[in-house]
This record gives C-alpha cells, structure tokens and sequence, in this order.
C-alpha cells in the first residue's frame, strides 16, 4: 500500500497564485497555509489509515440503528476536538469563522485521505450557511453552536423513489401541527441518514406543503432532529444500501412516520433555501474529483517509478516510467489533477471575492462536470499503469475508482448539468463573464482561437431549436476552454512553484491533448 500524502504544497501554489486568492481582502496565505498543514498532518495520521478497513469492513444496521466502521468513531471525536466541524461557523456560534478558500483546502484534503467519513461529516458546512442565511434566531442559536462542535452532524433528505433529478415529484408531507410541523414520507440515498459518531443529526428535510400540481413551488425546506425533547423521533433507517465504493459512508433509505420539524425559511421557498446547501456540495464534490484525480496518480506515479519493466534504448534495466505510453498516462492524470484543482479555485476566489455571482453560477456545472469526470478518468488509467496489481486490492488505486464513479452521479448528475448550461445558463450574463474571464486567464492564440469557437458554438447553441442535443458537447467545449486557460495561467506562473519544470512538461502534454468534441457543434 502506497501511503496518503496530502498535496499541501500543490494546494496553496493553485489558490495564491494561479487562482490569485490575494484579491480577496480576509484570506491570509500563510494562515492558510498553516491551518493546511495541521490538518495535513492529522488527515495522514488518522484519517487515512482508517480507510482501507472502512471500505473492507462497511457499515452495519441493526435494528434501526447504524454502526460505523471500527475506529471512526475515534476519528470523528479527534476531528471535533480539533474544532474542524466549525471551521468556518461565525466565531459568535463556537466556529474559527475561516473563510471558505481555506475550508475549500481542507475539504479537498479530507476526501482524498477518507472520502466516505469526508461524506458523512461535510454536509455541516452547508447546514450551518443554510441556517445563518435563512434560520430564525432561535433556530440559530439552536443549532449551529451543535453543528460547529461536532455534537450534530447533519442531513440533506431530498431524494424519493420516483424523485431524484426532477424534484417536482417529491411526495413526503409536511403537515402544520401547531408552531411545529409534522413530516410523513420516506427518502432515499441520505448520506449519513444515521451513524454511531455524533450525539444527534440535524436533518435537512424537503417536503410538500402545497399541492402535487404546484411542483417545486409547493415545497419548503424543515429542521427534523435525530431527537426531540430526550425522545427519538419518528424517524427509522429501513435499510442501508449495497454500493460500488463509499463502504464506510452509511447511505439510508429513511421513513419519516409524523416526524417532529420546525419549518426553515418561507413556506414554498424550499428549494431556494436547500440550493445554499446543494451549491456548496457541488463545488465540494468538484474538490472530490480533484482528490481522487491526485491519488490516483499519486498511486501510480510511486509504483511507476519502483516496477522494473523491460530495457532502455541502451539495453540498461527500466522502469515502467521510462516507457512512452506509461509516461503519457502518467502525464494525463498529473495535467487533470492540476487543471481540475485550477478550475475549482478559480471558481471559488470568484465566490468569495462576490463581484460576479452570475459567473459563479455558469463556472460551478463545468468544475463539477470536468473535476469529477478528471478524478473517474484518473483512477482508470491508474489501474492501467498498475497492469494485473491495479486491478487488486492490494494497492488502493482501484478503490480510488470505485470511491470516484459516483461523483458524477450525485449532486446532479453530469448530463443534467451540461443541460442546465446549454439552456438557462446561456440566458443570463454568465456566459458574457466567462468569455471575459478566459480573457483574463490567458492571452495565449490557441487559447484564444479556441475561446472564438466557443463564441461560435455558443451561437449555435442558441439558435438551436432543442439546445439539449448539443448540451453534452457544449459543456465538454466549455470546460475544455476553461482547462487550457487555467493551465495557460499556470505556465505564467510557473517560476512561482517549486515544480515549475514539471509544469511546463505538463502544459506540453496538454497542448498535445485531442480536443474532446469535434467542431462545429
């Protein structure tokens, strides 16, 4: 088994200095730098070691109620000991209040040293930003000081059979009862729906307050807990599911029997209010992509440069990465880790710096589309460049890709996004920005003569009289556009790195990398 390395040094290079973080006035680099490193250190001590038997060992329902694998309950105590929970909760509510770039660092860490409990433990971040944008004082108070702690994890219950990508066809009842609410119905595919580490689960429950033909307009957003008054409520895991990879992140289906609720925000705004909470995921499952994309090649990298293989042109002994197809797929899962990496913090300096929220809006479909898709493709040519042993268990990297393949499934499935921006995302401003953002990223000519088909595709798009059969390859236009002028970027600022060599090596293979569409579209 090859150790967990944490990429702190490639992290902090890709904020400061492609992506440019300085432009936001409350980050601090090297407060960053050293909150990165401390977390670091306990993602290799604690959190990785853990995951090869979590993903062997799996969770267990008995009875209702869901045990953890051996030493995650340990694990999350020392995580919520350090104060991570609360990394970035107001200091008011218990939090350290650290800004979401550096949380971003820390999340990226997190998912490549222990994906499954990252899952179950990073839904918090967004309960809390749900909480403080549309939570009552009381609600506030209640809450987030348990959250930021590690006293309660928390929930996103959205999805029913029949009702995944098309939410208008939630069938779980929400019924006035009073000040509180009673919630009726059953939801699939929770992550940490229910688990052994935390005292209580806040969950973060969709329901129908109107009527079926109001659609998503009939929807509003509840606070169910775990437990009401020292009593549980009525609320039961009927079963975790069987799955690919994430063996130590309990995924529940979940009946809700009357369950006590407090309603959050405006009754029919639900789904504005739980888009807080999903846009935080998304980016969060692009930094996932990024992690495994980095493993992966990680992985590879250590056993490429070990295996000995074969003979030089002088007839000396080899090894596997002095062969040309092992260094070309080698080179290919290095370039995505990096872009990948790229394309999220430049996304999120945009988040934060708050200028453009309709450029943020257009960029967070392609990092999540490209980043996941890079993590998938990363870990296969691993397994590749391990031969017979990639295909063991023996040394990780296929674990990699069954923990990755489902990246591009939830938080929206990939199609869905790419759908999403060959329609309304092509309405607004937000392609305007992007164009305006490749500008600023690279003047390069292949950059640029790329960006000019783009222009034209987006044309074409646009006149089409269904946009969605030409969304697949607009959306790998589009983030392939975005790919090249984050790595143009990064050959700008290349001296910056202690690895510039590698860098300009790299941008090689990516010039010479076959462009995913053929155009016109």
């Amino acid at each position: 088994m090859i150790p967990f390395k944490s990429p702190t040094a490639d992290i902090l290079w890709s904020m400061t200095h492609v992506a440019d973080a300085a432009r936001v006035d409350h980050f601090d680099a090297d407060m960053t730098g050293e909150i990165l490193e401390h977390f670091s250190s306990f993602a290799e001590g604690v959190l990785a070691p853990i995951d090869e038997h979590g993903d062997a060992q799996g969770c267990q329902l008995t009875d209702g109620k869901v045990t953890m694998p051996d030493g995650y309950k340990d694990a999350f105590e020392q995580l919520s000991e350090g104060g991570w929970q609360g990394l970035t909760a107001p200091e008011d509510f218990g939090g350290m209040e650290m800004d979401h770039l550096t949380a971003a660092a820390i999340s990226e860490v997190f998912s490549g040293a222990n994906h499954a409990l990252q899952m179950v433990c990073n839904l918090v971040p967004g309960a809390i930003s749900t909480l403080m944008r549309f939570g009552t004082d009381a609600q506030k108070q209640a809450w987030i000081p348990r959250l930021a702690s590690g006293e309660v994890l928390s929930t996103m219950c959205l999805t029913e059979s029949g009702a995944g990508s098309d939410l208008s066809r939630i069938r779980t009842k929400a019924t006035q009862d009073g000040d509180l609410w009673k919630i009726d119905g059953e939801k699939i595919f929770i992550s940490g729906g229910d688990q052994d580490m935390s005292q209580g689960i806040l969950h973060l429950v969709l329901a129908r307050t109107g009527g079926a033909d109001e659609g998503v307009k009939g929807l509003s957003l509840f606070l169910c807990a775990s437990d009401v008054g020292g009593a549980q409520n009525a609320i039961t895991v009927t079963r975790i599911e069987e799955k690919l990879g994430l063996h130590a992140s309990p995924t529940c289906q979940m009946s809700f029997d009357g369950a006590t609720a407090e309603l959050i925000g405006a009754q029919g705004d639900g789904l504005k209010a739980m888009f807080t909470m999903m846009n935080h995921a998304r980016l969060d499952v692009s930094l996932q992509g990024v992690a495994h994309a980095t493993r992966a090649h990680d992985i590879a990298s250590a056993y490429a440069a070990e295996r000995k293989q074969g003979r030089k042109a002088d007839r000396s002994e080899a090894v596997l990465n002095d062969h040309a197809d092992v260094k070309r797929m080698l080179e290919t899962q290095h370039s995505l880790a990096l872009g990948a990496r790229a394309m999220a913090h430049i996304t999120l300096v945009e988040m934060e710096l708050g200028q453009r929220p309709e450029l943020v809006e257009f960029l967070t479909p392609i990092c999540k589309v490209f980043c996941t898709e890079a993590g998938i493709s990363s870990a296969d040519l691993g397994m590749q460049v391990l031969g017979g042993y990639g295909y063991l268990t023996e040394y990780r990297v296929s674990q990699t890709w069954r923990d990755a393949r489902i990246t591009s499934i939830y938080e929206g499935a990939n199609g869905i996004h790419a759908a999403a921006l060959a329609t309304r995302g092509l309405r607004g401003g937000g392609a305007d920005a992007f164009a305006d953002l490749i500008g600023e990223l690279s003047d390069a000519p292949d950059v640029t003569a790329l960006l000019e088909a783009w222009q034209s595709a987006r044309a074409d798009v646009l006149a089409a009289s269904d946009p969605t059969e030409l969304a697949h390859d607009f959306m790998a236009l589009t983030a392939e556009v975005l790919f090249r002028a984050a790595w143009s970027r990064m050959v700008r600022v290349a001296d910056q790195s202690g690895d510039a060599a590698v860098i300009k090596t790299l941008a090689k293979r990516v010039a010479r990398r076959p462009m995913p569409v053929a155009l016109p579209l």
